[in-house]
């Protein structure tokens, strides 16, 4: 949950500054999480495929095909910076919000773009470590960076009187931060297991072609959650800015369900690499159990601040009397998203990319009439976000619900072996 709450802490900062900054964060966060998204399959290839080497008891391998995710993940991080940086206008200008937040929004991607190459390494070095079944390491490097971020994010948005451009250098120092600390944690794995640390041909076609279908999935998630943002840009300003709290609530509970998920991955990685498929099939009835759980818990949370939350993020008046209605939504999809997190989780760490990336287009077909609705005949204010918020967590979240829970009933997915 390090990453979410330090998004929550930005929001809560960028949020005190103003409803235009704030809906400014929310069009270019939307635009860099989709890049950044759109690139988890760094982590999310990485972590199962090192995991069924380890399984299948070569270490020097597995760390070896780990390395190599980090030599993708700098390549693409260095060639979507550069591009990113010459896009920056067009993109957040696509959104069609107002002139003023469509300058901020500009004004803190243009930025973020010089740490992204970082989060990319960020994402493949914790797929290693995960993928060696070590999860208290990422605990520590995300927790440290993401606190001094928060940090460092007050001194350049308050003291220095940056404003948003603050925020955005902040998070880009930090960033390289966990970067430093992370290369030196993969050298002393590759040290103590003589695994080499160039890049081999081999290994880098390999991920890329296993990254491919995970990226097809991710993609069609990212185009779900962007059109959802940009509903929430033509009800006004003040309803984008309050979907951006909603949607980073979202976004923190996603996480903190998703660590059932990346647990899964790792544990089936290893189970298959082993051919244990007993312990294959413990591992995902304890992490449903465990997501249904924590999905009650949470939504009693939610659903019981509901009233006050908005008001931790903004002194907005007309951002706050808007939330309400549409985190009661959020809070009753909220065990809904557990199971979708957990079966997601469990056929990542299976390698069950395909079925996912083709489901992931079948879903969002669900999603695109949901959102088409709301937005011709959902009036503005409270009950128009409170309606998309349903589109998105009850409507597209039941999707990927249906299709994720007929696979894991079935066998096809239960492929043993290292690869």
């Amino acid at each position: 949950m390090a990453e979410p709450l330090f998004l929550l802490a930005d929001s809560a900062m960028v949020g005190h500054l103003g409803t235009t900054p704030l809906a400014g964060l929310g069009l270019a966060s939307a635009v860099l999480q989709t890049i950044i998204g759109l690139m988890v399959f760094l982590a999310y290839s990485t972590t199962p495929a090192v995991a069924r080497w380890l399984g299948a008891g070569d270490s020097r391998r597995a760390v070896s095909v780990g390395i190599d995710g980090l030599w993708l993940a700098l390549g693409l991080g260095l060639v979507l910076a550069a591009f990113g940086l010459l896009a920056t206008p067009a993109l957040v200008g696509a959104f069609g919000a107002e002139t003023a937040v469509t300058a901020d929004a500009a004004t803190y991607l243009g930025i973020s773009m010089l740490g992204l190459p970082a989060m990319l390494l960020v994402f493949a070095a914790t797929g290693l470590l995960r993928g060696l079944q070590d999860t208290r390491t990422p605990l520590y490097v995300a927790g440290v960076g993401f606190g001094a971020n928060i940090a460092l994010n007050y001194v350049f948005i308050y003291l220095l009187g940056w404003g948003i451009a603050g925020s955005a250098v902040g998070t880009v120092v930090a960033q390289w931060g966990m970067v430093a600390v992370y290369l030196v944690v993969v050298a002393r794995h590759a040290r103590r297991h003589s695994a080499p640390l160039r890049p081999h041909r081999a290994g880098l076609l390999l991920g890329a072609k296993s990254g491919g279908w995970l990226f097809v999935r991710t993609l069609s998630l990212r185009a779900a959650m962007l059109l959802a943002v940009f509903v929430a840009a033509q009800l006004g300003s003040p309803e984008l800015a309050a979907f951006q709290i909603a949607m980073t609530l979202f976004a923190t509970l996603a996480f903190a369900l998703d660590a059932l998920a990346i647990a899964a991955q790792a544990l089936v990685g290893r189970g298959l690499g082993a051919g244990d498929v007993p312990q294959v099939r413990a591992v995902l009835r304890r992490c449903l159990e465990w997501g249904l759980l924590a999905g009650l818990v949470l939504a009693v949370v939610v659903i019981g601040t509901s009233g006050v939350l908005g008001h931790a993020f903004t002194n907005s008046d007309a951002v706050t009397r808007l939330l309400p209605p549409t985190l009661i939504v959020l809070g009753a999809s909220v065990p809904l998203g557990a199971v979708v997190f957990v079966l997601d989780g469990v056929l990542i760490g299976a390698g069950d990319a395909r079925y996912l990336a083709l489901t992931g287009l079948l879903n969002l077909i669900v999603f695109v009439p949901l959102a088409v609705a709301v937005l011709r005949w959902a009036p503005a204010g409270s009950s128009g976000l409170a309606l998309l918020m349903a589109a998105f967590a009850l409507g597209y979240l039941g999707a990927r619900a249906v299709t994720l829970s007929l696979r894991a009933r079935s066998l096809a997915w239960m492929v043993v072996g290292a690869r």
